[in-house]
């Protein structure tokens, strides 16, 4: 569990910093969709540290990214872990993650307004999309294999349905679900 205590405090202070710096009257101003679009930078930049530090690191030093983390002591969560587990300790907005070919259920998109922005995120370039949906801010960060074992979890992973991913390819989106 200390291992979580110092993931959390290391995104929560991502966040923090984000939002210190904005200026008090550029704060005021911001729309929904600006806040959204931060709000996934910071996540992305916090889950891209994971993978290409935390991740990195903990393997060469014996440990393993595993679904299970939780039950085994060499272990660490998975950066789609990562990014959920940060999503569950927010409380005024959701992250989460939506995927084109989902492992789970949770990671499908939850609506049709969802499946829609995926679509447009998977025809590129546009990185990040914003909309509104029942009353919800919705914004979408494109989400690639930022590392060749991202690939290889998924080619392997009993549910998944594609077999060839590689890195780069896009597999869906960061989304920040916002009232």
């Amino acid at each position: 569990m200390k291992r979580w205590a110092a993931i959390s405090m290391m995104f929560g202070v991502t966040v923090l910093g984000l939002m210190l710096v904005l200026p008090v009257g550029q704060a005021a101003d911001m729309t929904k969709e600006k806040a959204a679009e931060m709000v996934l930078a910071a996540v992305k930049a916090a889950r891209t540290v994971y993978v290409k530090g935390v991740v990195g690191d903990a393997v060469k030093g014996g440990m393993k990214p595993t679904e299970d983390w939780v039950k085994d002591d060499h272990g660490i969560m998975l950066p789609a872990q990562f990014v959920k587990e940060v999503g569950k300790e927010l409380r005024e907005f959701e992250i989460s993650l939506v995927g084109t070919d989902p492992l789970y259920a949770s990671n499908a998109a939850k609506s049709p307004k969802e499946k829609e922005m995926l679509a447009e995120l998977a025809k590129g370039p546009a990185k990040v999309i914003t909309g509104t949906d029942g009353g919800k801010t919705i914004g979408m960060s494109a989400d690639y294999a930022i590392v060749e074992s991202c690939a290889d979890c998924h080619n392997m992973h009993p549910k998944t349905t594609k077999k060839d991913w590689k890195k780069g390819d896009f597999m869906g989106a960061i989304v920040v679900r916002m009232n």
